[in-house]
């Protein structure tokens, strides 16, 4: 990806995903430092996807914080999947990797990210969630062998990655594309704009 006139904002990002660095470098923007946060991921009982996901984005920007307190702003996101209130999150194990495509195969889903912006001078917190819809077509056990085999799957929301090989099963997506991948980029940038930190 081309770095042509990417701007260093006062931000740090509180993510340890690639992907998250290259859809803020898509929009021209790159962070003044990242830190991989550790926080515990495990979700509440009975807690609604669209809970999880912002309550996760809000416990790495304070987490973040504890870490790197100079800079002014953090930028802090969390992305699942959600099968109706069932949370799909990262897995690194092939079993329940299989477990979460057999469960989108065929139908369609939610992806939701809370992107969270915090202002460390201040406190004070802006916030975004955006939910898109996907559709998976019907995969046969060849294809999903094939796909697991991949291992392109490993540390990703829902076991897939729709800028990768898992976009040959998908029909249909509504909604924001980045939001997919892992960061919505319109929404983020509206909370950047919020702080004046681009035009």
């Amino acid at each position: 990806m081309s770095t042509y006139n990417v701007t260093k904002l006062p931000i740090v990002l509180a993510s340890a995903s690639p992907r998250r660095l290259q859809l803020l470098e898509q929009i021209g923007i790159a962070p003044q430092t990242v830190i991989a946060t550790d926080i515990d991921e495990a979700p509440v009982k009975q807690e609604l996807p669209r809970v999880y996901v912002q309550r996760l984005a809000n416990a790495k920007a304070v987490a973040a914080q504890q870490i790197e307190g100079t800079v002014p702003f953090i930028l802090a996101a969390d992305t699942i999947a959600a099968a109706g209130r069932r949370i799909l999150n990262k897995t690194s194990e092939r079993q329940v990797a299989k477990k979460h495509l057999n469960l989108l195969s065929g139908r369609r889903h939610r992806v939701y990210t809370s992107v969270i912006l915090m202002n460390t001078q201040t406190g004070k917190i802006s916030s975004r969630q955006v939910c898109s819809m996907v559709q998976f077509s019907r995969l046969s056990e060849k294809q999903l062998e094939h796909y697991l085999d991949s291992e392109e799957w490993k540390d990703k929301a829902g076991s897939y990655a729709i800028q990768g090989i898992a976009a040959s099963f998908i029909q249909a997506v509504s909604g924001s594309y980045s939001n997919i991948v892992g960061l919505p980029l319109f929404e983020t940038a509206q909370l950047l704009r919020g702080h004046g930190l681009i035009l």
